[in-house]
């Protein structure tokens, strides 16, 4: 065996748990954070046994631990590109599982590399650098350059029908963070929510900056009137006036 089995062990658990804290703090930082959460949660739960399960008198094989962290990584993988790349609601599970899966299917080939051929071995340096393309892409892709601005407005809006308007979570927050250069159509529908929050609330000033904002992106023809609808019928339950947020839209506006 090329690596100790209980250095091998030790180290699977920390990466183990260190992802799995990532998970847990990133998420906050992710429009819809209990997607990373739980998978977080998961991971940390599957950790916790495993650690518990090597007091027994028959503990883990370092290959089966290192399989489990192959199909945790893996599962994680499909589940966090799904979402970086069909629901565009979170950017961070499929970097950080890339790693458990690159942990895993590297630590299994190091383990039977001295019983492969020289085709085989080979072989297995292709996927590897195949592998490591990959997470180099998950993490391009996820990390340096993951923006979710649909996402957060769509976080924004939940946010907002909740009532909640203010913190790190609040719709201020998520519609702030719901605009991006390279999709400038969603742009007004950040700008026309933060606008009618900020008058709702009070705050002049700032509508009257983000209502500049909407109107040099297109004004009320660039957004559907169904989204300044839903914004105005959100400030009513929370006990906005009829006068301030109507129930329907002046089409000459």
């Amino acid at each position: 065996m090329i690596i100790d089995a209980a250095v091998g062990k030790i180290l699977v658990f920390l990466s183990m748990g260190v992802v799995s804290a990532s998970l847990l703090a990133g998420s906050r930082h992710q429009p819809f954070p209990e997607i990373s959460r739980r998978f977080g949660w998961l991971l940390a739960s599957i950790t916790a046994l495993s650690l518990l399960g090597e007091s027994a008198p028959r503990p883990m094989e370092l290959n089966i631990l290192l399989s489990l962290v192959l199909v945790m990584g893996s599962y994680g993988v499909l589940v966090g590109v799904h979402h970086m790349v069909q629901t565009r609601r979170d950017v961070f599970i499929a970097p950080m599982s890339g790693f458990l899966f690159c942990i895993g299917a590297g630590g299994l080939m190091v383990l039977t590399w001295p019983n492969l051929n020289q085709l085989e071995q080979w072989a297995g340096f292709l996927a590897l650098v195949v592998l490591g393309g990959g997470q180099t892409w998950m993490v391009f892709r996820g990390l340096l350059i993951g923006r979710l601005p649909l996402a957060w407005s769509q976080a924004g809006m939940v946010a907002l029908q909740r009532g909640q308007l203010e913190g790190p979570q609040g719709a201020i927050t998520c519609f702030e963070k719901g605009w991006d250069a390279d999709e400038e159509h969603l742009n007004p529908m950040a700008y026309i929510a933060l606008a009618s929050i900020h008058r709702f609330n009070g705050n002049a000033t700032e509508a009257e900056k983000w209502q500049d904002s909407f109107e040099d992106a297109g004004g009320q023809p660039s957004v559907a009137s169904e989204w300044i609808l839903a914004l105005n019928e959100a400030l009513r339950a929370l006990g906005g006036s009829e006068q301030m947020f109507p129930t329907r839209l002046d089409d000459s506006e």
